[in-house]
């Protein structure tokens, strides 16, 4: 199908779960959140970070040889290396946000990571599917929180590298996808859904971060 029209269709689908546009990010970027709202938000962000090169190994083995197998081996690789093993960086942020060092996955979280494992297991259209939910908004996303995390929190480079990594590297990721999904569909039937169904989790991911949030402000 058509790379141009399965944007389009997936740009409308996900036309309200931007996720800048949820009320937890939208206070980051204002600089209303505590670094004890952020260091939480790490400390459960981990865990998705740390199952993503799991993730991305069990969706390649589920494709056949093509143009998206190899955007997955590809995305796999820069998760691993490049420019240095991203759960590596990721480390970098969070202890500059003080995350505690192992925390229990809350329910939003598990159910996050449980919806990209169930929408692997269910076939690879529908595994990528749920990458290209966030993939589309990641490089936006990473660049506002790095230059929230610059402005309002006063972290370093070594602090935010890991969301700027993310701010270049994840244009790229997302234009792949979205031609890999087109090499193998001939119609969008589908790829919505399960990215819908992972655009939700992530929200609801946020619901949880900001409900935890307000709490500690009661």
């Amino acid at each position: 199908m058509n790379p141009e029209q399965l944007k389009a269709d997936l740009q409308q689908i996900l036309a309200d779960r931007q996720l800048l546009e949820h009320p937890f990010y939208r206070r980051w970027l204002a600089g209303e959140l505590t670094m004890a709202d952020v260091g939480a938000y790490a400390g459960q962000y981990r865990h998705f970070e740390t199952a993503l090169p799991g993730l991305l190994r069990e969706l390649g083995d589920g494709l056949p040889a093509g143009p998206a197998a190899d955007l997955v081996a590809q995305n796999l690789a820069d998760e691993e290396s490049n420019p240095a093993p991203h759960a590596e960086l990721f480390e970098g942020f969070a202890s500059a946000v003080g995350a505690p060092a192992a925390v229990q996955a809350t329910p939003a979280t598990a159910h996050l990571i449980a919806t990209y494992e169930e929408l692997i297991d269910a076939g690879s259209l529908g595994g990528l599917s749920a990458f290209v939910a966030y993939e589309m908004q990641a490089a936006s996303i990473a660049a506002s929180k790095a230059d929230g995390l610059r402005r309002m929190y006063a972290l370093d480079a070594a602090a935010v590298q890991f969301w700027e990594v993310h701010a270049s590297m994840d244009v790229a990721h997302a234009d792949w996808t979205i031609a890999a999904l087109a090499d193998l569909a001939r119609d969008a039937d589908g790829i919505l859904t399960p990215a819908r169904r992972a655009a939700d989790a992530w929200w609801a991911f946020l619901d949880e971060r900001e409900v935890e949030s307000q709490a500690l402000l009661a």
